[in-house]
């Protein structure tokens, strides 16, 4: 069966598309990708310098507007009055998918607002990508972007994650990657499966799937592994009956007893590892907060 690329039949105007590019190989962008950029009015950027590379790479003129962390709110109602003039923009991010993780909310909720169209056009995207490769569950999971950058309050949000069953995606940088993989096996344990994922579609790809603990051990083993943004897959806590019902247990002490003392309780009583349920307990305290 073939299939043909049909372009599309003009812009519709006051209309935003946001669009994803390529997060490394640029053969991964999509036909209507290209063509939607090369039609529109504008194109607002994370990046100017970065995604004007990306353009002149596929000799795209369209102008670009930047659009960041650091003028997002004041370039908002000049783009959604072009917009009310009938003018067509799309939005874009340095690589993937834009809002994850990256400026653009605040534009599309006032177009939302202001009832102004506003349209994907789909294309790469690191979490998904690194969903697809890491061979754990993933019929359900929870992005939960970056992590805080200091240990401490990093250690309090995994707390509130540690019992969650479903698979956790986070993207790391490399100057903290193996503060964070040590955070990760300190709260959630050493032998929590997991998967990490770097430089995904770039020259130096790599990705390494291990219990958390081995997997800190393969990090720091080479200091290229280091390298690159990260993308951090966490299988979700065990939900089998043993694990529910040491959870219920330990809700029940906790509202009795000390943290310490519940502990050793539920550990008498369900005949449970003792720096398991201390885990359990700091994260159920932790969500009660």
């Amino acid at each position: 069966m073939t299939h043909t690329l049909i372009p599309p039949a003009g812009l519709a105007p006051s209309t935003l598309y946001v669009v994803a590019t390529p997060i490394g190989n640029l053969g991964d962008i999509s036909h209507r990708a290209l063509l939607i950029l090369g039609q529109v009015d504008w194109i607002a950027a994370e990046d100017t310098r970065h995604s004007q590379r990306l353009l002149n790479h596929f000799a795209i003129t369209t102008p670009l507007i930047a659009l960041h962390e650091h003028n997002e709110l004041a370039q908002v109602p000049r783009l959604v009055a072009q917009l009310q003039a009938g003018q067509t923009g799309a939005l874009i991010s340095d690589a993937g998918t834009p809002l994850i993780s990256d400026p653009g909310f605040p534009l599309v909720r006032e177009l939302r607002r202001q009832g102004l169209a506003v349209c994907a056009v789909p294309g790469p995207s690191s979490v998904m990508a690194a969903l697809s490769i890491a061979g754990l569950p993933c019929e359900r999971f929870s992005f939960e972007g970056f992590l805080p950058s200091r240990s401490a309050a990093r250690q309090r949000r995994l707390a509130e994650l540690a019992t969650h069953p479903q698979t956790l995606v986070f993207f790391e940088s490399p100057h903290r990657i193996v503060a964070a993989m040590q955070d990760l096996v300190a709260v959630f344990g050493a032998e929590r499966p997991a998967c990490l994922a770097r430089e995904l579609t770039k020259t130096f790809e790599q990705s390494h799937v291990a219990p958390l603990g081995a997997l800190l051990d393969w990090l720091q083993a080479a200091p290229e592994r280091q390298r690159g943004e990260c993308v951090v897959i966490v299988q979700g806590a065990n939900t089998q009956p043993e694990t529910c019902e040491q959870e219920r247990l330990l809700r029940i002490v906790l509202r009795e007893l000390p943290l310490k003392r519940a502990v050793a309780v539920a550990a008498e009583l369900s005949g449970g590892q003792r720096n398991k349920l201390y885990k359990m307990a700091l994260a159920l305290n932790a969500e009660s907060k």
